[in-house]
């Protein structure tokens, strides 16, 4: 067992490490969007390396490192299997022409390790909080409700991808006629919901930030505003439902009035 404070050194190395290897599997594959698999798989390499770490509850650090797990290893499999037989994404493809491998590294994939080590430090904090009580089984309420919406949000989008019938159109029904991004928001309620379960302890509650960088991350910075961009430009029915439905947090759609 080892304090809190060597813990995140080792996890910020393990990361580094987990990073690079990542990128020299990419390198081998000649597909620079493996970085997206390892997005979610980071989350559970450092979530068990903490784990035999951690001094809180077995209790606590069991249902804290099973949660970062089962998010983590399902949003890695999804991405994998999203990305497989498709072009290499165009945003690396860009990175790629303009620069050296060396920078690509550096960029794209040592500036993820960097997000996603800060993001979780809730977790790295649970594994030393005083257990679970009812502040914990809340945090486990709003993952579970996190997770469902990534999950079946996910799903339903694959599923309308997978309609030929559905080429140029906007998918509108299901969690996806309450908010253009289920699957963003159910993600920023996976963060809050673990970080409510860091909340046992006070140094535990002072990594707000991490929770609050991937929500902004999600909803303002390199996710919703990037995919909505393009959008616009593929699907000609986008601008009317941006019009009727939420952007983010799930709401009634909106009735519009005829022009």
């Amino acid at each position: 067992m080892i304090s809190l404070g060597p813990l995140v050194a080792v996890t910020a190395g393990v990361t580094l490490v987990a990073a690079a290897v990542t990128f020299g599997v990419a390198r081998l594959r000649g597909r620079y969007d493996t970085v997206d698999t390892f997005w979610g798989l980071g989350f559970a390499i450092i979530a068990v390396v903490a784990f035999p770490f951690g001094s809180g509850p077995l209790s606590l650090r069991l249902v804290t490192a099973a949660l970062t797990v089962v998010w983590a290893v399902r949003l890695s499999v999804y991405l994998h299997l999203r990305n497989r037989g498709k072009p290499e994404d165009p945003r690396y493809v860009r990175i790629a022409k303009r620069g050296s491998a060396a920078r690509m590294f550096v960029r794209t994939y040592l500036m993820q390790a960097l997000v996603l080590w800060f993001v979780s430090l809730p977790v790295q904090f649970a594994m030393y909080g005083d257990g679970l009580g009812a502040l914990g089984w809340i945090g486990v309420a709003v993952w579970a409700v996190g997770f469902t919406f990534e999950s079946v949000g996910d799903d339903q989008l694959r599923r309308f991808k997978a309609d030929p019938g559905n080429r140029g159109k906007v998918l509108d029904t299901g969690l996806w006629r309450y908010t253009r991004h289920p699957n963003y928001f159910g993600d920023a309620c996976v963060w809050w919901g673990l970080y409510l379960l860091a909340c046992s302890t006070w140094p535990g509650a002072a990594t707000v930030l991490s929770p609050i960088v991937m929500t902004f991350t999600l909803a303002r910075g390199t996710g919703k505003p990037m995919l909505e961009k393009g959008m616009r430009h593929t699907r000609p029915g986008y601008a009317h439902y941006v019009e009727r439905t939420s952007g983010f947090f799930p709401l009634p759609p909106k009735r519009l009035t005829p022009r």
